[in-house]
């Protein structure tokens, strides 16, 4: 990797790699110079409908993080056991020596689902952030070379879309405190130079959208409340890629946004503003 890619020298952590946006993250900062810690849990959540990631799905991101120029350490960790979580940045800090940006991505959806639910998505989709933060962070001030953070949240962290059940409760309500942690974490660590932003996509086609459950999911919504789901953007697409995603996380955690920090970045087809 040429020492003129802008991310050259860096290291960043990313949660919920082995697939979908976090897998097109991963990808995206590595061409960009990065070395990437990816960790999964790669195993299925009771409450989630869909299949989650396998560790085929880790290790084919291991495979596509080093075709595109980027060395990359894996490991499956639960983003709600925070020692777990800890030690697989260990093994990433072990083989790299330091970090600089962390991508809190992992994130599940398991809508139509009972107090189970509303439990797991709190736990992983909320929870599972903070942990995330916190291992990184005494690395990063100890470092003393600033470093940028971003919390991977939703349109539904800036709306009050969804449904009335408690996992479609959970995840909006999930969504909406990433952006009270995003706000906290970055007043508390600009002191040190670290940079804190969320970002907010509208529906991404990724396997966690792209799936028979979600589907029926949305028309559950429509028979529920006598109208159709109202999800469509302003922009004539149906959903965006998750490299339109990673390509606004590599600007976020880029020197051109050296001084962007504490902002709900949408990249969401204009369905905020429509809304």
């Amino acid at each position: 990797m040429s020492d003129t890619a802008p991310l050259s020298g860096k290291v960043a952590f990313i949660t919920g790699a082995a697939r979908g946006q976090g897998r097109a993250e991963a990808v995206r900062l590595a061409a960009d110079g990065a070395d990437i810690i990816a960790v999964d849990l790669c195993a299925q959540i009771a409450s989630v409908p869909y299949p989650l990631a396998t560790p085929d799905d880790l290790a084919t991101t291991a495979e596509l993080v080093e075709k595109a120029g980027g060395r990359i350490v894996t490991r499956q960790a639960d983003v709600r056991d925070e020692p777990e979580l800890a030690a697989a940045l260990a093994a990433g800090l072990d083989e790299f020596g330091r970090l600089d940006i962390v991508v809190a991505n992992a994130g599940i959806a398991p809508m139509l689902s009972g107090p189970e639910g509303w439990r797991d998505v709190i736990d992983v989709n909320l929870t599972g952030v903070h942990h995330t933060v916190e291992v990184a962070i005494p690395t990063l001030v100890e470092q003393g070379d600033g470093g940028a953070i971003v919390l991977i949240s939703s349109v539904a962290g800036l709306v009050g879309i969804g449904g009335g059940d408690r996992g479609s409760l959970g995840y909006t309500a999930a969504k909406h405190g990433i952006v009270g942690l995003m706000r906290a974490y970055a007043n508390h660590l600009a002191p040190h130079s670290i940079r804190v932003n969320s970002v907010h996509p509208t529906g991404v086609d990724t396997p966690m959208i792209d799936n028979e459950f979600t589907r029926g999911w949305l028309a559950h919504i429509t028979e529920e409340t006598g109208r159709p789901v109202d999800m469509g953007n302003a922009l004539p697409v149906q959903a965006i890629d998750a490299d339109d995603v990673a390509n606004a996380v590599a600007w976020l955690v880029s020197d051109q946004a050296r001084y962007v920090t504490g902002v709900t970045l949408p990249v969401d087809a204009g369905i905020v503003n429509k809304r």
